[in-house]
């Protein structure tokens, strides 16, 4: 008798640990972004915590002794994706958790492994398994879910709708595009050179949008934007990144489904926003989506004598 284990999903349960930390920090973040830009514009918020968290990122990456050079050859394909996910995420997300709910802002924003398990079938040929399409539709209805209970709120504020959707069809844009030509570079290097790229044009527009004289914002302010930048910019994105290097795409993005579960609660626990019946719902269908990918049972075969 021979047994045929689970190896096709050993890289995601090796990457689980990586999948709780980023669930964790981005999760916990989402309630942050309208806390934090009381007192500075969302470019000026976002031009300070890239800059600052590709210069952390690059830092220690130095510190352990990696080398911070990007061959030539990959250097486009490093532009392009922090253009397409850095730049547009980080703008269009905080734009749409300062004129939504923040919780709602994520959910928007996560409907990016919807985005990259189609574009990832479509133009790259990555087959899902019946297992993974199932996987797929319990997300996908934990998110249809969350937007038909937050229909009046988007009514009411379109342009944080457009924003937020626009938010995860970018992420899942820059991440196909290294799935499709990997950066051969540490995950560390990667995501703190993609974040300084992606700080040119947003410091630019900071600095050309901004109006009145400059000033110091309150401590609270600066301890909330260091922590963003530090743990959910840097740490984060630094997960992020070395989960999309192990997994397809479609799998990548799926293993962040459970980012807007946390922001949900914490969004109810930090602003007061709505938590019922309907979020708890989609809140297991997330949660069913992702354990079906991480915890396939090995398929057994009997060898003939």
């Amino acid at each position: 008798m021979s047994t045929n284990s689970a190896a096709d999903n050993a890289p995601l349960r090796a990457a689980l640990p990586l999948v709780v930390v980023l669930t964790l920090v981005w999760g916990t973040n989402w309630p942050l972004f309208p806390l934090a830009m009381r007192e500075v514009s969302v470019w000026t918020f976002r031009a300070i915590s890239v800059t600052t968290a590709g210069l952390a990122l690059l830092l220690m990456a130095r510190l352990l002794g990696q080398s911070l050079w990007v061959p030539p050859a990959h250097r486009r394909t490093l532009v392009v994706a922090a253009l397409l996910y850095l730049v547009v995420w980080n703008v269009a997300s905080a734009y749409a958790a300062v004129l939504i709910p923040s919780g709602q802002a994520a959910i928007l924003g996560f409907t990016m492994p919807l985005w990259a398990a189609l574009a990832a079938w479509a133009l790259l040929g990555q087959k899902l398994e019946r297992r993974a399409l199932l996987a797929v539709a319990l997300s996908g209805l934990g998110v249809v879910l969350l937007i038909a209970r937050g229909a009046q709120t988007y009514a009411n504020a379109p342009l944080g709708f457009a924003l937020g959707l626009l938010a995860g069809v970018a992420w899942a844009a820059g991440t196909l595009v290294l799935k499709q030509r990997p950066v051969p570079v540490p995950a560390l290097v990667l995501s703190g050179w993609q974040m300084l790229v992606a700080a040119v044009p947003i410091v630019a527009m900071a600095l050309w949008l901004g109006q009145g004289p400059w000033f110091m914002p309150s401590w609270t302010t600066v301890a909330l934007i260091t922590y963003i930048s530090l743990v959910p910019m840097a740490i984060g994105n630094a997960a992020w990144f070395t989960i999309a290097s192990r997994l397809p795409g479609n799998v990548a993005g799926l293993s962040s489904v459970m980012v807007p579960v946390v922001a949900m609660i914490s969004g109810a626990i930090v602003h007061g926003e709505p938590l019922g019946l309907t979020q708890w719902l989609a809140m297991l269908c997330c949660a069913s989506g992702l354990g079906l990918m991480v915890y396939k049972p090995a398929s057994k075969s009997v060898a003939k004598a």
